[in-house]
């Protein structure tokens, strides 16, 4: 049995492995199981290492710190990487307005740590890593122990704050919704978000043109006019159908097929003349038997040259007399003006003659495979740069010591700037979503496992304590105040649809669990949208101030 006893319990790097597996496959297993509709995920690995800790589990102190470190590391780049192509168009169509009240969520929850590290006499540490458990935020926990060591000052008190206040962090964002909307919404004003949310969908309709305005214009001019943007997909005449390509003159009596949103087609009808009443968003609808001499495919871009590219340089619909109509990414679709800049990935629907689509489809890739094989050197060339800039010190007027970046903060940076500029440098920085999410995965479950781990030696003797029971009854606080303060600020008084209110809040937390639930009760996509639209900003938000209140409170 000494190799059993070897395996589990002498210290060494078999040992060592083997520990913090076993430690995510137990979590990542029980993760799984929903209670009420609610599970923690990934986050039970952390609860999973705490049990181990705690019943006397441990490994090689140098070891633990590798992995937690290098977890860490591997997680918010891959983070980056994913929020990085949002992060700044966020600003841009009213996300400006999201983001702003998304930023009072987090400052209401900074100003109440530091009110209650003075207010209640517990330690700044403390009280940031209870703020992270409320926020359920684990990149802000790396950044609070970074800079406790880079104080020289014991970097584990915060890991059992988080784990206090966690749970109900994960609660109180949903309980706050929920008070929420009983408090001030209406059933009414759930039908009409329903009903906008579904004006805004991709529509496909067919009109006839009967508008002398723009009887013998070409669809340049006509696209050129104050009008909804709009793609024509197929055009028929005298029997005969085409795809249309820009300097094309519209004559009277011509059907054209376009795509569009729901909401423009009462303007387009104005636009062209007459809408025909065909349905053709039905999702049995035959493409290519609807004309013998055109088909449509959907192609893949997968050369690196193209990535960055704006679709109307290609100058495909005039060179090969195909059209394409539409662009999927990332599951979202989108329309395919002449001003989408393309991303290696991306999924066109061709419309074309089947010569045509073969020539298009050796000028966009369509080379699946490649998309497939994960492009790792772009990968560790990321994390070099970001622990560089996380290395640099920035001198703050006030502060005694130079501020750093450190493990948290400079990997997330690099990987949000490369995810955004990467693709107009021509930087081949794709993943597959499968592919960063298993990088994510596997860098958080091994950081909350050594996390875990470290703060389950003394995790009970601080829950049954006096002030364990304060520690959770503050964490409850700063997750549901700012959630209720800011909800019914953006609600009541900017006038933001719930959906959209709500998505805001469980960004702003940083709570996929509570998006789930919104998801889940609420019409529409509005929750998810405006999930994204906060979730970069503050996630980048969150990791700083830890550090910088640490910074500025301790040194």
């Amino acid at each position: 049995m000494d190799w059993l006893y070897s395996l589990f319990l002498e210290h060494s790097a078999l040992q060592a492995v083997v520990v913090l597996s076993l430690i995510c496959a137990i979590g990542l297993g029980l993760g799984k199981v929903h209670v009420a509709g609610i599970s923690l995920g990934v986050t039970f690995v952390f609860f999973a290492g705490i049990m181990a800790g705690h019943f006397g589990l441990s490994i090689d102190p140098q070891m633990l710190n590798y992995a937690e470190s290098f977890g860490l590391v591997i997680f918010v780049y891959a983070l980056g990487l994913q929020v990085g192509p949002g992060f700044f168009s966020s600003f841009r169509k009213g996300g400006v307005e999201l983001n702003l009240l998304a930023i009072g969520v987090v400052l209401i929850g900074t100003v109440m740590t530091v009110a209650g590290s003075y207010g209640l006499g517990i330690s700044l540490p403390d009280m940031v890593g209870i703020l992270c458990g409320a926020t359920t935020n684990t990149p802000a926990l790396g950044a609070a122990q970074q800079t406790l060591k880079q104080l020289g000052m014991e970097a584990n008190t915060p890991a059992l704050g988080c784990a206090v206040a966690y749970p109900l962090g994960v609660i109180g964002v949903i309980l706050g919704i929920l008070a929420i909307r009983k408090m001030l919404v209406r059933k009414k004003d759930l039908e009409v978000e329903e009903k906008e949310d579904t004006g805004h969908k991709m529509y496909i309709a067919a009109f006839q043109v009967h508008n002398p305005a723009i009887f013998n214009m070409s669809i340049k001019e006509i696209a050129q006019l104050s009008y909804p943007k709009f793609v024509i997909s197929r055009l028929w005449r005298d029997g005969n159908v085409s795809i249309p390509i820009s300097e094309k003159v519209i004559k009277e009596g011509d059907r054209l097929l376009v795509i569009t949103s729901e909401k423009s087609v009462p303007a387009l009808t104005v636009l062209f003349g007459e809408q025909e009443h065909t349905d053709w968003n039905k999702e049995d609808i035959d493409w290519n038997a609807i004309d013998s001499q055109l088909i449509s495919q959907r192609i893949v871009v997968t050369r690196p040259e193209l990535n960055g590219k704006k679709l109307g340089a290609l100058h495909l619909r005039n060179h090969y007399g195909i059209n394409i109509s539409r662009v999927y990414r990332s599951g979202v679709q989108l329309l395919a003006t002449a001003e989408l800049t393309l991303q290696l990935g991306d999924r066109l629907t061709v419309v074309g003659e089947a010569a045509a689509i073969q020539n298009v489809e050796k000028v966009l890739g369509n080379a699946v495979k490649n998309l497939k094989e994960p492009n790792l050197v772009a990968v560790f060339v990321g994390i070099v740069l970001g622990l560089a800039l996380g290395a640099i010190p920035i001198s703050i007027p006030g502060i005694s010591t130079p501020v750093k970046l450190g493990l948290a903060g400079g990997p997330i940076i690099v990987g949000i700037l490369i995810g955004t500029f990467g693709p107009r440098l021509h930087m081949v920085t794709y993943t597959t979503r499968s592919a960063n999410l298993m990088l994510r995965a596997l860098g958080l479950s091994l950081y909350l496992a050594c996390l875990g781990l470290d703060a389950g030696v003394h995790f009970f003797d601080t829950v049954f304590r006096p002030e364990g029971l304060l520690w959770i009854a503050v964490g409850f606080a700063l997750t549901v105040i700012p959630v209720l303060i800011m909800g019914i600020i953006a609600f009541r008084w900017v006038k933001v649809d719930f959906g959209s209110v709500a998505g805001m809040l469980c960004g702003s937390m940083a709570n996929p669990m509570a998006l789930t639930y919104a998801n889940d009760t609420l019409p529409g996509d509005h929750p998810s949208v405006a999930y994204a639209t906060v979730y970069p900003l503050c996630m980048f938000l969150r990791v700083i101030i830890a550090q910088v209140l640490l910074m500025i409170f301790l040194s």
